[in-house]
């Protein structure tokens, strides 16, 4: 009996268990992502575990999200300038983009190299890189290799014997579906997924078994308008105060 009385305190203390935050006036508007991804089991890289990826490259949202690692990968050729401002701004692990589809080869095994030395967390790949590229990059660099996975139809099994580390799965709808046939066949195979903006998305993704989450969080631009949105009604509240109504 007091085994199962001490069991019952230890499951009530976990349950109810309260977690202070700290903030400031200045900073308390960061982006937070999605509270359910949390519930995913996360991919320890490098000692650090991580569950939730933010989709950007923009330097002022990689300063303001709480979110555990950057996925710096945008649509045009890497470049170490690039690299250079994500790493030396960013205070959480970033896995950077360092091509596949239209840069391949020694640009790309350059670029992961680059990478590397601007203290990355791990290098991403395009969904068309070769297996070749795989290679050369594993051949130069000592941290993960992530290959990004656009269809139920790609052979992931060459992709791990060519040096691949980590799946990033983004199916769009069928993210879900795909993640789960991975799965079902790769059961320790560790797995980034595109979560979607719906927390049921979110909630699919992860059971089907994806151990991280990427979350893209609104641009530059919409959370600009619905900062001025704030500031122009505290304006008319200010001078209602002072003048009456219009």
């Amino acid at each position: 009996m007091m085994i199962e009385r001490e069991y019952e305190m230890t499951k009530q203390l976990k349950s109810t268990k309260f977690v202070p935050e700290v903030t400031t006036n200045l900073r308390k508007d960061y982006i937070k992502v999605p509270e359910v991804i949390r519930n995913a089991s996360g991919i320890k890289i490098m000692g650090k575990r991580i569950k939730s990826l933010i989709f950007t490259t923009d330097i002022s949202i990689i300063l303001n999200n709480n979110a555990d690692a950057v996925l710096a990968v945008y649509p045009f050729t890497p470049h170490p300038a690039i690299v250079n401002a994500i790493s030396t701004t960013s205070n959480i692990p970033v896995l950077a983009g360092v091509g596949g589809g239209l840069t391949q080869g020694s640009r790309s095994k350059d670029m992961a190299l680059f990478a590397e030395s601007h203290n990355c967390t791990a290098v991403v790949l395009n969904a068309p890189t070769p297996i070749e590229t795989i290679r050369l990059i594993d051949e130069v660099v000592d941290i993960p290799i992530v290959k990004t996975i656009v269809s139920e139809f790609t052979d992931i099994q060459n992709n791990l014997d060519a040096g691949v580390d980590i799946v990033n799965v983004s199916c769009a709808n069928d993210t879900p579906d795909v993640v789960r046939s991975i799965r079902k066949k790769f059961p320790k195979l560790p797995i980034i997924a595109t979560g979607g903006p719906k927390k049921e998305h979110i909630i699919k993704t992860i059971e089907a078994g994806a151990n991280a989450i990427t979350y893209t969080p609104p641009s530059n631009g919409v959370l600009f308008s619905n900062k001025m949105d704030v500031y122009r009604e505290k304006v008319e509240d200010a001078y209602i105060k002072k003048h009456g109504r219009r």
